[in-house]
């Protein structure tokens, strides 16, 4: 055994740790699992969020190794986090946490369905795991389907065709198959609506779909769905977000799967992979809660944005190459390396004596995964909901095997320990494997530790060589969107925050600017939170102090058509619409303005500039210190404003309201 474990380690290079000698334990306890008496839930699958908003921006831009890299860390089955589930936004071209994502239909007589990086993400993640289930929720969705109205119920029928459509054009241009789909991301959900869209997708062939509803809390839906007969008949899942680990007794009398369909948010240090590693057992003891889905899969976005690196690992930095796994992958591979779904949950009460949980699984044919976390309070607060206080320590858990599996002798092991004093954690270790005694065996359990105990053989805990280095994003930087087949629809690093800018063939102009990169949103969206007024996309690095930024413009909109340039952007996501920094906008009607915010209402100078709709213009900002100048058409049109705060931030493009508009050959220095 020593000779063979040695050719092991020396192959892999990773391997079995050493035995572990527990502390003598406080507190013994007995358990016991059985499935003589039948099992419990299905099990569904864990997975995770891209989306909600623009959460994988960066990562399309990665260069290889480093992009496929990644995708196996979170897709490739008993590789890391191996993920059960996949759910995605379907683009709404509005504000949805982090940035916008397009839609596949900017209007009502617009189909497209290679916008965007979600069909990409889809198809790389089925290629990595066959049996991936897709799910597909939106955020927000383009202002034709509510006719002017913030609201899409107005017209359910609209709104069916327009989220069938999507999955159609899933099927008919990427052959991916969409297992599931959702109502309206934590906003208000219409009945009428989901039994219209039950009945579209069936008469589109879509019978296999399933609903998930309502992606917010318990309630309201789970009282409606026991009042009303036919909407009970057309739910197949109760999704509730950031549930605690707890259900309510309506969802459990539905009889419905129940699952924590949005949870997790939380930043991925190692108190993030407490959080997950507590919320993946516990919203099954507490909850009964059959899948737990992580918002969000991985941390691709600008980190100054909101929610900053709160995914199950961190690849923000397509320019360097860099990324890296956090531990939340290793926890995650806990459960998904060792469970399916459609396995089942063993009957249990799953609270250990000591504090902490377990989870028992089977495949049905003889399997048995068992998965003991034992995170303490401090160490594993999600960011939401506030977490009560709960005492554990350091305890000896017996257990007893019992049915068909009294007949098991050996039981792989894996371990992992959060250790908060010195920070240096074991992560996923494979340990010696466990003799099970007639049907007994025991363990003894410290603080902060999850172990899995199985009777597969398949963990595998071997990775890529390190990444290169982190890097800044460069400090002089070019895009002349001269590029005829994009992979992608949209431009590298710009960070969509309000509208969506999206490659454009200009077919008019035989000049030099054939490809440019055009705002496309021309109506404002039904919102999931309050987007900006205008149009904004940001790029670079968000401690830039001093710049310049250069970029031709074209206004397409007479009379009051606008566009800017500008530095120091301080904010985008959810908070784009109090964005400030410094903002040198031209209109269409000759006037120009300097200004310290997006919304425009901190005028620093205003003037005429001659600049007219339908031509092509050169716009120039350098910002240095507190002073800022502009040019225009390479001749100085303003200068000496002064310029108090902010003192840094992105570098950002856009247009006065929701209107066409193009740029090109843009510079930072």
């Amino acid at each position: 055994a020593a000779l063979l474990w040695g050719a092991i380690l020396l192959a892999c290079s990773c391997g079995p740790g050493p035995p572990r000698v527990g502390a003598a334990p406080l507190l013994a306890a007995t358990y016991v699992l059985d499935d003589a008496n039948g099992l419990g839930r299905e099990f569904d699958g864990i997975g995770a969020v891209s989306g909600g908003g623009a959460t994988s921006r960066l990562l399309v831009n990665y260069q290889e190794p480093y992009r496929s890299e990644i995708l196996d860390y979170l897709f490739k089955p008993n590789f890391g986090a191996s993920l059960h589930i996949l759910k995605v936004e379907i683009g709404g071209d509005a504000q949805s946490t982090d940035g916008t994502e397009p839609s596949h239909m900017h209007y009502e007589n617009d189909e497209n369905y290679f916008r965007g990086y979600e069909w990409w993400l889809m198809k790389e993640a089925k290629k990595r795991n066959p049996k991936i289930k897709l799910i597909g929720l939106p955020w927000a969705f383009p202002g034709w389907i509510g006719k002017g109205e913030n609201w899409p119920y107005d017209y359910p029928d609209i709104t069916a065709y327009y989220i069938v459509s999507w999955i159609l054009g899933a099927k008919q241009y990427h052959d991916l198959d969409i297992d599931y789909i959702g109502i309206w991301n934590e906003r208000a959900f219409s009945s009428k609506y989901i039994k219209l869209l039950r009945y579209t997708l069936d008469k589109h062939g879509l019978e296999q779909v399933r609903i998930i509803a309502s992606d917010r809390l318990w309630e309201p839906i789970s009282f409606v769905m026991m009042i009303d007969s036919e909407l009970h008949g057309v739910v197949d899942v109760i999704g509730a977000h950031y549930p605690g680990t707890k259900t309510v007794q309506n969802a459990i009398l539905t009889g419905k799967k129940l699952w924590s369909s949005e949870d997790y948010s939380t930043f991925n240090n190692d108190i993030g992979a407490g959080c997950w590693a507590r919320i993946l057992n516990q919203n099954y003891v507490n909850g009964n809660m059959t899948a737990t889905i992580a918002w969000n899969l991985v941390a691709s976005y600008y980190e100054e944005l909101p929610f900053g690196r709160c995914a199950l690992m961190t690849a923000q930095e397509p320019w360097s190459g860099h990324y890296k796994v956090e531990s939340p992958i290793w926890i995650t591979a806990h459960t998904t390396q060792f469970t399916q779904p459609g396995w089942s949950y063993l009957q249990v009460d799953g609270h250990l004596e000591g504090g902490g949980s377990f989870v028992a699984l089977t495949d049905g044919l003889g399997n048995l995964t068992i998965i003991i976390e034992t995170m303490s309070h401090n160490h594993s607060k999600c960011i939401r909901p506030p977490l009560p206080n709960f005492n554990v320590i350091p305890q000896r858990a017996t257990f007893y095997l019992k049915g068909s599996f009294y007949m098991v002798q050996t039981l792989q092991v894996w371990h992992s320990r959060l250790d908060f004093e010195s920070g240096n954690s074991s992560l996923f270790q494979q340990l010696h494997p466990l003799q099970v005694w007639r049907g007994r065996f025991s363990l003894d359990l410290n603080v902060d530790e999850v172990y899995t105990l199985t009777t597969l053989k398949t963990g595998w805990k071997c990775g890529y060589p390190e990444p290169p280095p982190p890097q800044p994003f460069p400090s002089i930087y070019n895009d002349d969107f001269n590029i005829r087949n994009p992979p992608f629809s949209e431009a590298p690093n710009f960070a969509d925050q309000t509208g969506v800018f999206e490659y454009f063939v200009n077919a008019s102009d035989p000049g030099d600017h054939v490809f440019t990169l055009r705002q496309v949103v021309v109506q404002r969206p039904i919102t999931w939170v309050s987007d900006a007024d205008q149009t904004i996309s940001v790029i670079g690095n968000f401690k830039w102090v001093n710049m310049t930024v250069t970029c031709d413009i074209y206004i397409e909109k007479p009379r009051d058509g606008g566009v800017f340039i500008a530095g120091r952007v301080d904010n985008g996501g959810i908070y784009v619409r109090d964005s400030k920094g410094v903002f040198f906008w031209v209109f269409a009607d000759g006037t120009y303005r300097v200004t310290g915010d997006l919304a425009g209402k901190e005028i620093l100078m205003k003037g005429l500039a001659g600049v007219r709709d339908n031509a092509w213009h050169t716009l120039t900002l350098n910002i240095q210190g507190n002073s800022a100048s502009g040019l225009l058409n390479g001749y100085p049109l303003w200068e000496n404003v002064t310029i108090s705060k902010p003192g840094n931030g992105w570098a950002a493009l856009g247009t006065r309201s929701f209107e066409f508009a193009q740029f090109d050959n843009f510079h930072i220095e």
